[in-house]
């Protein structure tokens, strides 16, 4: 199953919902499990167990209907969590001054692994500083990229998610 056709069908009944599409996997080949992995559009509010179930439910109908999928599977609607995989340009240009792990296809100053802030993105590169070094990216080279969880990060998180005790 070509990941596009999934994605030209799953994407629009997220954003239906005023939810955004952070990644589309298809895992496995006997059994495939369809992971997507969702987030709301405002990127204020966190996503709950009941907007991934909403989601399920009108991905499934969806898929129900056109049928894209041959194979048995299993759907998987969840959010990004930090950790978050970055995906599209407009989350390295949101997470500029994160630190990130990144993987290319070709080779980038002989290396294909890197882990460093992002300094700028655009439509079409990343620059990460890593060891005092600046490397540009294309962003059809990466081949995975994912937020690294800092001590920043989670002070940051447990701020933003601060619960009163009683």
């Amino acid at each position: 199953m070509h990941k596009h056709y999934l994605a030209d069908i799953i994407e629009p009944v997220v954003e239906s919902l005023d939810f955004s599409c952070v990644r589309i996997l298809s895992i496995g080949d006997s059994n495939q499990t369809l992971q997507v992995m969702i987030e709301h559009k405002d990127y204020q509010q966190e996503v709950t167990v009941e907007d991934c179930a909403k989601v399920s439910r009108a991905i499934s109908a969806v898929l129900d209907e056109k049928d894209p999928i041959a194979e048995r599977y299993t759907l998987e609607v969840s959010s990004p969590g930090l950790d978050r995989p970055l995906t599209k340009a407009e989350h390295f240009k949101r997470y500029v001054g994160y630190v990130i792990k990144l993987e290319t296809i070709e080779t980038v100053d002989k290396r294909k692994r890197f882990k460093g802030e992002i300094m700028q993105a655009n439509d079409n590169t990343v620059t990460l500083k890593m060891d005092n070094t600046e490397y540009q990216i294309a962003f059809e080279n990466v081949a995975k990229a994912k937020i690294v969880i800092t001590d920043e990060l989670w002070a940051e998180y447990l701020k933003a998610h601060k619960t009163t005790q009683a």
